[in-house]
């Protein structure tokens, strides 16, 4: 035991020497230049849905692919499909296989990033890819076979160096970055290059003192500040995995409008909504019914309006004497209705905000120079009141929706119905 501890030991300390992270130990040699001639963009700008991109970064052996694997588990209900940077391993010429003990395979450069970018881009548009498979024990990729990877609904990206380069970056929705004690990231490393890959304890020892660990300072751990998520322990830290599982969840189920503009809300769709849609957009209804159902979905849309106002906490006695903690109705309200069609409004705003004063203006649409204001008539305090924006839309938009703007104390109800014939 004592010999195996000097032999650790010697190996340790004879590796360690100047800081280097080049890319070769016979000094950095420059990458040989990109094509000019770039693949033409697959990106359909008409595509109906993007996949939510994620990526995983951290140092060698912290627990990214654990935790990869516990967020697919719990998408279980999402089409997810995970890319390993270390698919995009350049493999090594014939020379650089003689001297492999001399090249660094955490420097940037030793991944082909613009094949990285080009497989992101084309599962982003849509479109499978065929992703290399790289043999770790011969340091190339197989020439006679690869896996293709089918366009799914989440990304994940993983690697060590996901975050270095910003082309990648900029692809991401969401970017976590598994932060692992390095003691613990050696001894997985150790027993990974082992078991697994057949290498032999010095050479793990050795090639982790002379190129991974100076490679984690200068490159790996600098990314670090590019994280939206940052998840100590890794895959043991099973409450920050399960919120970021949420958060997920959340932005997959938003409308594709809310990616777009941050202050739409979308009133989640339901089979009395989609029934009372089905209603009113039949040629066949009458009058009375167009009416009634008519209203009843634009009472909705002023009930979630006046949920994203501000409130006030309030506690009142119960009839039994037990004290209720609960929230006191936003005061100094009022609304404004687009004549003529935002008058179809007040009437579900009344009803729900009682005594409420309500304003009018009319505004009239010059083509395509913009609105003119034609009549308004405001309450003379407007200034110190929220504001409820009553402007239904009777056109062909086929969504039912109303737009927050809280900065400008105004709540603007938007309702959109297919137009009668």
């Amino acid at each position: 035991m004592p010999e195996a501890t000097t032999s650790i030991d010697y190996v340790m300390e004879k590796a360690s020497g100047p800081h280097f992270s080049g890319l070769r130990i016979d000094g950095p040699t420059s990458s040989p230049p990109a094509s000019s001639a770039t693949a033409p963009s697959v990106a359909d700008v008409n595509a109906p849905k993007q996949p939510f991109v994620i990526g995983v970064s951290g140092g060698t052996a912290s627990g990214k692919t654990t935790v990869c694997d516990m967020i697919i588990q719990q998408l279980h209900d999402h089409r997810v499909v995970l890319v390993n940077q270390d698919s995009f391993y350049r493999g090594l010429t014939p020379e650089e296989s003689e001297r492999v003990h001399e090249y660094n395979f955490d420097h940037p450069d030793a991944f082909d990033t613009e094949q990285l970018l080009d497989c992101i881009k084309t599962l982003k548009s849509g479109q499978p890819y065929q992703v290399p498979i790289y043999d770790f024990k011969k340091h190339r990729r197989c020439s006679d076979s690869f896996r293709l990877v089918n366009a799914s609904d989440v990304i994940i990206l993983e690697g060590i160096l996901v975050f270095h380069d910003q082309r990648v970056r900029s692809l991401m929705n969401m970017k976590i970055f598994v932060d692992t004690d390095a003691d613990v990231r050696l001894a997985r490393r150790i027993r990974r290059d082992t078991v697994e890959r057949g290498r032999d304890l010095d050479s793990v020892l050795e090639q982790y003192a002379k190129f991974v660990k100076p490679a984690f300072d200068d490159f790996v751990l600098p990314s670090k500040k590019y994280a939206d998520v940052i998840i100590p322990r890794g895959g043991d830290n099973h409450v920050a995995i399960d919120l970021i599982v949420q958060h997920i969840h959340t932005k997959l189920g938003q409308h594709d409008l809310c990616k777009i503009y941050p202050n739409v809300y979308v009133i989640q769709s339901t089979f009395q909504i989609r029934g009372m849609h089905t209603l009113i957009r039949d040629r066949g209804i009458s009058k009375h019914d167009f009416v009634f159902y008519s209203d009843r979905l634009i009472r909705l849309v002023v009930e979630h309006g006046l949920g994203h106002l501000p409130f006030t906490e309030k506690q009142v006695v119960t009839p039994t004497g037990s004290m209720y903690t609960g929230v006191d109705f936003c005061k100094k309200l009022c609304g404004v209705s687009i004549v003529r069609s935002g008058e179809s409004m007040e009437n579900a705003l009344r009803a729900c905000c009682k005594g409420i004063k309500i304003g009018k203006i009319l505004i009239h649409r010059d083509g395509d120079n913009g609105k003119q204001l034609i009549y308004e008539k405001l309450p003379n305090d407007i200034s110190e009141r929220h504001v409820l924006l009553l402007d239904p839309v009777l056109a062909t938009a086929v969504i039912f929706t109303f737009i927050c703007r809280k900065k400008h104390q105004i709540v603007s109800l938007s309702c959109a119905f297919w137009k009668l014939p």
